[in-house]
């Protein structure tokens, strides 16, 4: 089992927490690993109670089997030809232990996933996700664990050009490539919209077609209605994996319920990923379509 920092293009973190949802963000960590050529980081984190050292932590509450999910994870992405490292880091907190291993190991994404449990006070996905979602320095994906994952026929792809869309987009382009899957490109515009509006909404989606190349099938629709969150929404029962950038606000400020991101997160039909690029800078798709 390889154990050395690997020679790639970049490094992608998975937190792992649970055999079920080890599992399913495999699936989509080894497509985006092996289609940009990047190694695999796994990582458990210990949480430890300030009552015990962290030291005693590791002694006392670390179990033979969460070295065993590590163990069972590496061999699964190493039997994928990826390069891939195991850590268990030791931390007070969950959230504290990932974004610490991201810095430390200077990671270009983390892969986490997400039950799609209801929201509870001051919590919009999950406390220790949305705490990644707030501090980890590197670009964040957060893949909807809810239901199993079939196989990836058909990736749909919402764009609106937000500054997280070029994300979705390189990421749903990994997914399709890997699965030799068709790919639908979506923009919703309210129907008062302008006409001028509309031929941005189509520059938008020329643009992020042109990301996909080696893609067989990807298709373009500019559809009008006002309840944007809902049309996503109803589109997804069509497609296998839905990759949608995050919101402007939503996942990174309190003021998130209600947001398009989040909506579509809790009720689309099957997979979900959401993405999040660090510290965006004006994309070529932000450029074409100002945000409303």
């Amino acid at each position: 089992m390889s154990e050395e920092s690997p020679t790639a293009d970049g490094t992608l973190l998975v937190p792992i927490a649970n055999e079920e949802t080890a599992d399913r963000q495999l699936d989509t960590a080894i497509d985006v690993a092996t289609d940009r050529s990047h190694d695999v980081l796994l990582v458990f984190v210990l949480e430890v109670p300030s009552q015990l050292s962290l030291q005693d932590g590791r002694r006392y509450l670390l179990e033979d089997e969460d070295e065993r999910l590590l163990e069972t994870a590496a061999e699964r992405v190493e039997s994928a030809g990826i390069p891939v490292r195991r850590r268990i880091r030791i931390a007070r907190g969950v959230a504290t232990g990932i974004v610490g291993a991201a810095a430390e190991y200077d990671v270009d994404a983390i892969l986490l996933g997400w039950r799609g449990r209801p929201p509870r006070s001051n919590v919009v996905l999950g406390s220790h996700i949305d705490r990644v979602l707030r501090n980890a320095e590197c670009d964040v994906l957060v893949k909807r664990i809810k239901t199993p994952t079939p196989s990836v026929e058909s990736v749909l792809v919402p764009v609106a050009g937000g500054p997280h869309d070029e994300y979705a987009v390189e990421t749903a382009a990994s997914i399709a490539r890997r699965n030799d899957a068709a790919v639908t490109l979506l923009h919703v515009l309210e129907s008062d919209e302008s006409e001028r509006s509309r031929e941005q909404a189509r520059t938008v989606l020329g643009a992020a077609a042109a990301e996909f190349e080696e893609v067989q099938s990807v298709d373009r629709e500019l559809v009008s209605d006002d309840d944007v969150a809902g049309t996503i929404t109803d589109w997804t029962t069509d497609h296998d994996v839905t990759l949608l950038g995050v919101s402007r606000g939503g996942l990174l400020q309190r003021a998130l319920l209600g947001t398009i991101s989040e909506a579509v997160g809790r009720h689309a039909a099957g997979t979900v990923v959401l993405a999040r690029r660090h510290d965006p800078v004006p994309s070529r798709l932000r450029r074409l379509l100002p945000l409303s």
